[in-house]
């Protein structure tokens, strides 16, 4: 699984919040903004000012040069900055549906926890099964030999994401903690169910000759 680093105030790489690229970030405790003055609006002018913020920090992606802003240590802005992004083998009405839910996470963890049991539904459906009822889906998994810490992480989102929006069930108001943790369940299981198969057959496909795979095949009882 490809490496990811929680932004944090201090570290000199982490994933940008941005472009979710693991780079070098440059922190300032200065930012410059470019404007023009109203009686150049209709020209190329522009005039720089750089302003300092007492307890702001600023800190700058090297690879798409955009700009998080800290007050003291916690990231203000982009407010879902500490999502990673959605892994790319993800279906991309999944990855809408995940970028969704990491855009709204901070003003409502819960409403970020339905989105993401919407998105195992159909991780569901991307992995074989109907995509009409979670519970049968991930059953039918379990049956193919899902492994049990996947299905965990299945049913943790599916009930976490149900039980959210139900008064009494579970209280996600303040629990922000774990609807982050819901986020990374997506790409765990992602990575697992369908990165990790997809690289291991591109490479036995490309490096293991076709009749030696024949052999294997005849081996396994695959073919007779």
């Amino acid at each position: 699984m490809q490496k990811y680093i929680e932004p944090k105030l201090g570290n000199l790489s982490f994933n940008c919040p941005h472009c979710g690229v693991l780079s070098e970030q440059v922190v300032s405790e200065h930012i410059t903004i470019n404007y023009k003055e109203p009686e150049n609006f209709g020209s190329k002018t522009f005039v720089a000012k750089t302003y300092y913020l007492k307890n702001y920090s600023f800190v700058r992606c090297k690879h798409c040069i955009e700009v998080s802003v800290w007050k003291e240590d916690k990231m203000i802005y982009p407010i879902s900055g500490t999502v990673q992004l959605p892994n790319d083998d993800l279906r991309d009405d999944i990855k809408l549906d995940y970028l969704e839910a990491k855009d709204i996470v901070v003003l409502s963890p819960r409403g970020a926890a339905a989105l993401l049991r919407l998105c195992v539904q159909k991780l569901c459906n991307q992995l074989g099964e109907k995509g009409d009822n979670i519970n049968t889906d991930i059953k039918n998994l379990v049956k193919k030999g899902l492994p049990e810490t996947m299905q965990q992480a299945l049913d943790s989102v599916r009930v976490i994401g149900n039980h959210a929006v139900h008064p009494g069930q579970i209280d996600l108001k303040d629990d922000i903690d774990t609807a982050y943790k819901l986020f990374s369940f997506i790409n765990i299981i992602a990575e697992v169910l369908i990165t990790q198969p997809k690289k291991i057959n591109e490479l036995y496909e490309a490096k293991v000759p076709e009749h030696l795979r024949q052999e294997i095949a005849k081996r396994d009882g695959k073919i007779t």
